[in-house]
């Protein structure tokens, strides 16, 4: 999908499927060495120095266990967004299930593009295209119908580059980190632009994280009672866009604590990890750069998906860690 231009996840509010691995637990993380999928130099001391900086207790920047509050991205932070967003390619391949029941998309962009497999048409309906795509594939249902129709998708769908199910992945040194921070007292939260309903069923499973814990974009639903049965209906219209800006807005209505600490790898993430850091106290930054195109990919400024470019720029002016995927981590995927 080369030449779509887009704004990162805003387009996608309603949307995001991630990755499924075992999680690894706190207690073994605790014993020895608790990151080894990660190699020895600045990223790796940093993150060791400050959990043990905010969780030793009398020392001056010691912060209480329910303070300790850890923000994370999803798509390029947790697991793979390249070549494109997953639930992208989850709306693209809804258009062409559903495109016997609408005979009309034929003849209408941008879901002509989509059948005939024209991207150049595709990137050409910008925004506008993607988001009506969006509200024709992922609305009109209820919560559950839909929940199971994008499960049964993801457990069928296979990565373009590594033929693997997209949910093998999840960055293993990531959920080393998380568990490394909850076996310290932290609460981990996802923070996406990708959509809550996707995430929410599967993010303990994979990450640990329950769905209560779980912030993202929406579209509008409906409480309804059909044959005794309540329900609730997935309209065609956003509702909330957890990305860029959004995302301090969204922690504070879910969350109701600022974060002490933020994880993310894109400009979408910009003003999370301001929100995050910009504040008294000890606080932590961390971007995760794409570097390696090797063993996966290597992309930041020109990325039509997962754009670092702001973020770049600011990490340095604002103390934040920036992770090399290539030099920093040992391995990146469970199976490499």
């Amino acid at each position: 999908m080369r030449g779509i231009r887009v704004d990162r996840r805003s387009i996608l509010a309603g949307l995001l499927v991630s990755a499924a691995a075992t999680p690894l637990t706190g207690g073994a993380l605790a014993q020895g060495n608790p990151l080894p999928s990660w190699n020895e130099g600045l990223s790796k001391k940093s993150i060791l120095d400050f959990v043990s900086a905010v969780t030793k207790e009398g020392a001056p920047d010691f912060v209480p266990a329910p303070e300790r509050i850890a923000t994370f991205d999803n798509d390029g932070t947790l697991w793979c967004e390249q070549p494109m967003y997953v639930q992208l390619a989850f709306a693209l391949d809804r258009v062409k299930a559903l495109s016997g029941k609408h005979p009309e998309w034929r003849r209408k962009q941008p879901f002509q593009a989509v059948l005939d497999n024209d991207l150049a048409s595709l990137a050409k309906a910008g925004e506008k295209g993607l988001v009506e795509l969006v509200m024709a594939t992922h609305a009109g249902m209820t919560t559950a119908d839909f929940e199971k129709i994008a499960g049964d998708w993801i457990a069928s769908a296979r990565h373009p580059k590594f033929d693997k199910p997209y949910t093998d992945l999840v960055y293993q040194p990531m959920l080393e980190l998380l568990a490394y921070l909850r076996s310290n007292g932290f609460k981990t939260f996802i923070v996406s632009g990708g959509g809550i309903e996707f995430m929410r069923p599967w993010s303990e499973r994979v990450y640990g994280i329950p769905p209560e814990q779980v912030v993202g974009s929406s579209i509008k639903t409906q409480f309804k009672i059909d044959n005794g049965v309540a329900q609730l209906i997935r309209l065609p219209a956003i509702d909330f866009v957890d990305d860029g800006p959004g995302k301090p807005v969204g922690i504070n209505s879910h969350i109701g604590r600022r974060p002490i600490a933020a994880f993310g790898n894109s400009d979408g993430d910009f003003q999370m990890l301001q929100w995050a850091t910009l504040s008294p106290g000890k606080r932590f930054g961390l971007i995760v750069h794409h570097t390696d195109a090797a063993r996966e990919y290597a992309y930041d400024r020109k990325s039509p998906f997962g754009k670092l470019d702001k973020a770049l720029d600011a990490a340095d002016s604002n103390g934040w860690i920036m992770v090399s995927m290539k030099d920093d981590w040992k391995r990146i995927f469970g199976f490499q």
